[in-house]
């Protein structure tokens, strides 16, 4: 009632229309506002629950990377992933990509075996000018986070989602390959 404009032609009254009219309305107009605030947070991919199939269809998600059943943390780790790679085929790029999905990596790059290089490197052939090694952990833990959904499993080990993705972004003539260590 205090939302409504004053005058002669508002009563306030308890018996009165507009009284009655509003105490229909409220319970409505309060779900309503409820529900715009939650928009508010749902529209960023970050901290999206269901607007989530809607940035997924977007960005042709979900793929086969992510398995079967992937979490909601997951899901919006690859969202925001996609939504903000710029391209790019530098070893930087990679990392930060692959921190973006919620991967810690390092790279490996190699080269060929060349006169002069220090004694004990590893001999390898033309091929080697091409090949970098991804390192990452042997798995990588994905735990529930406060907000995620109920349903959700406590944690996944998972480095699929990882791999298809830097495998979508290597170059071309490159040869990719993954270590995952202790």
């Amino acid at each position: 009632m205090s939302l409504l404009p004053t005058g002669p032609i508002w009563p306030r009254g308890e018996g009165s229309v507009l009284y009655k009219i509003s105490g229909a309305w409220a319970a409505s107009f309060a779900r309503s506002s409820d529900r715009a605030g939650n928009l508010l947070v749902d529209a960023f991919p970050t901290s999206t629950t269901e607007l989530l199939p809607e940035w997924e269809a977007t960005l042709g998600l979900p793929d086969p990377c992510a398995g079967v059943n992937p979490s909601i943390e997951q899901r919006r780790a690859q969202v925001v992933a996609r939504l903000t790679d710029t391209n790019g085929c530098s070893v930087p790029y990679f990392i930060a990509f692959a921190k973006a999905l919620g991967y810690d990596i390092t790279i490996t790059q190699f080269a060929p075996r060349r006169f002069g290089a220090r004694f004990g490197t590893p001999f390898g052939g033309d091929a080697w000018a091409y090949a970098w090694q991804v390192n990452a952990p042997q798995f990588t833990i994905n735990r529930l986070k406060f907000g995620d959904s109920f349903g959700q499993p406590w944690a996944q080990w998972s480095n699929n989602v990882l791999q298809c993705e830097l495998k979508a972004r290597a170059p071309a003539h490159t040869i990719l390959l993954f270590n995952y260590g202790n």
